[in-house]
């Protein structure tokens, strides 16, 4: 989490219409997680799989002495898997509950204004766009902003209470 902490040091000039980003690149495609809701960036060790979980639950691990889920954004994403075995995390909180979105590799901060932010194209991929809050035109790149609520609260829905 140094290189995150050294970044947002370093941006103190930020005024307020300012948005932080951790970029992250998940089968080729650049998104932006608001520095806000990121809490540690991490190399996932000893992965326990959890049986009858959603397919995308790659199982839980152990951050810290918290347990952390551990959600594998390439087959949330219906993405073939990395040949490479060396897998990254980006830890969030949702619900009071720890997630390790588990991801190709992890980019730069980025400092955007808030007002740059674009609405989903029409013609963004369907899966980007069901976990999408938006996108970012940068220089010759797309930047999809990941909604952790659409993001989780798809896959982990509450059940209503009988009235």
């Amino acid at each position: 989490m140094s290189m995150l902490e050294n970044k947002v040091a370093g941006d103190k000039s930020a005024g307020n219409d300012m948005i932080q980003y951790v970029t992250v690149v998940i089968g080729g495609q650049l998104f932006g997680l608001p520095i806000s809701q990121v809490h540690d960036v991490f190399v996932p060790e000893s992965v326990t799989r959890v049986p009858m979980s959603a397919p995308e639950v790659q199982g839980v691990l152990n951050l810290r002495g918290r347990i952390v889920t551990a959600i594998n954004m390439r087959r949330r994403l219906h993405l073939p898997p990395l040949q490479d075995e060396q897998m990254m995390a980006v830890g969030i909180e949702y619900k009071h509950e720890s997630y390790g979105l588990v991801i190709d590799t992890v980019g730069e901060v980025l400092t955007l204004t808030s007002s740059s932010a674009e609405p989903n194209p029409s013609n963004l991929d369907r899966r980007w766009a069901e976990i999408a809050g938006g996108v970012h035109r940068l220089d010759g790149q797309l930047m999809v902003i990941l909604d952790v609520d659409r993001l989780l609260g798809a896959m982990f829905t509450e059940p209503m209470a009988a009235a």
